[in-house]
């Protein structure tokens, strides 16, 4: 079985229902509303999972094939559980003129897993992204919303030391 699937089981377990009735409940009766029903469900548990899609698409009275269509047509929203800690690192032109290939290197090699993938722990979730917007930094990453900027390949593991 892989990683990702042992890890959706692991999470959706324990999905409350109830909890899920109780986020979308503002939404009932309006159809045009699935994606902020949508935003609601992931802030909650941190992703879609599956058990609560079907809760969504059963109340909105939306078919879980249109639920599905919007989930994986926006970026915003995440189908497979994600680290306690997102880690962007910025592939802005500065920032890799700078040297964020090698950060993005060795941040897989510590981790032991590649952009777009969340460790077995949960704990770390890697990501590439456009631009951070602190080009002054370079090469800069982000993790949830602190900022570490000015790095080299030496530097990452002591930042990712400090992320339990």
């Amino acid at each position: 079985m892989n990683r990702e699937i042992e890890a959706e089981e692991t999470v959706t377990e324990g999905i409350d229902l109830e909890r899920v009735d109780s986020l979308i409940e503002p939404y009932l009766g309006r159809k045009e509303m699935m994606i902020p029903a949508l935003q609601k469900v992931q802030n909650h548990f941190g992703y879609l999972p599956r058990p609560a899609m079907e809760q969504v698409s059963k109340r909105m009275r939306v078919p879980l094939s249109r639920l599905y269509g919007v989930a994986t047509f926006y970026a915003q929203f995440k189908m497979k559980p994600r680290g306690r800690y997102i880690i962007r690192v910025c592939k802005g032109t500065a920032c890799h003129i700078q040297g964020s290939p090698k950060i993005a290197e060795r941040i897989e090699e510590t981790l032991g897993i590649e952009s777009g993938e969340t460790t077995d722990d949960l704990r770390f979730t890697l990501e590439e992204v456009a631009c951070i917007g602190a080009c002054a930094l370079a090469p800069v990453i982000m993790i949830n919303d602190d900022p570490h900027g000015r790095l080299s390949p030496d530097k990452v593991k002591d930042i990712l030391d400090n992320y339990q």
